[in-house]
């Protein structure tokens, strides 16, 4: 187990803001949980560590939104998945996880200019399987490498202006299967050893209490202001996340 003071003062609010996110309160927020943990430990442990706390939150995530989902979307969206999370693994010592910032967060920063300035049709979109099966693949991919699935899977279901509820209990199902396979792959690179499940253990009492606070702050929400919110976080995450890999890539 990890007991150095300094980690924990990063990864408790860490793990208090993807819990948040994970009870629906702007979902893009999950994505800061590696990036902020990483700043006092390894990438690939941060990874290792939330994984374990990822499934718990899945839990009650689940419980708090039973029975609310959007199938359609599921169907398509699960399958690519999992073409998405082998890709990741076949890759894992080939792409570095610098990469996976710079491309996630380059493509969340123009997928927010493009609703801000208009560029494309801002029409209510419906589900689409080429749309879906890319946009699952992707958030599959880089949820296995650093979870940061938010933002692919959000570029997908944001332009379909679903109730809010509808879409973090759509979210939630969809990286609960995610996150439940990520166990094998994760178990054979070592990620889950002795030292990251027993951090893991430590921390997860914070799950449900962060969940539970997402899911009050989504019900007290219009659909509007909450729109507004995603949008904003993933452009806040975007800029994070380029920055991350610019420096990690040419930095040096």
């Amino acid at each position: 187990m990890i007991t150095d003071p300094v980690f924990y003062a990063v990864a408790i609010p860490a793990v208090i803001l993807v819990g948040l996110a994970k009870g629906g309160f702007v979902g893009a927020l999950a994505m800061l949980g590696v990036p902020l943990m990483a700043l006092v430990i390894s990438p690939v442990q941060a990874a290792g560590i939330l994984l374990p706390i990822l499934i718990a939150m899945d839990v009650f995530a689940l419980w708090t939104y039973r029975g609310i989902y959007h199938l359609k979307n599921l169907k398509i969206l699960i399958p690519a998945a999992l073409v998405g999370i082998g890709i990741g693994y076949l890759t894992a010592a080939y792409v570095s996880e610098a990469h996976v910032r710079l491309i996630v967060g380059l493509i969340a920063f123009l997928f927010t200019l493009d609703y801000w300035l208009g560029w494309s049709d801002t029409r209510k979109k419906q589900p689409n399987i080429a749309k879906g099966g890319f946009w699952g693949a992707t958030a599959g991919f880089t949820s296995f490498v650093s979870h940061a699935g938010g933002p692919p899977l959000q570029m997908y279901l944001l332009p379909q202006r679903l109730n809010p509820r509808l879409f973090v209990g759509t979210s939630v199902i969809f990286f609960t299967v995610v996150n439940w396979i990520k166990v094998i792959p994760y178990a054979a690179l070592g990620q889950l050893d002795t030292t990251n499940l027993t951090t893991s253990l430590v921390l997860a009492p914070l799950a449900p209490l962060s969940i539970f606070a997402g899911a009050w702050l989504v019900k007290k929400l219009h659909m509007e202001t909450f729109y507004k919110l995603a949008y904003v976080a993933i452009f806040i995450v975007s800029l994070k996340l380029m920055w991350d890999g610019s420096v990690a890539l040419f930095g040096h």
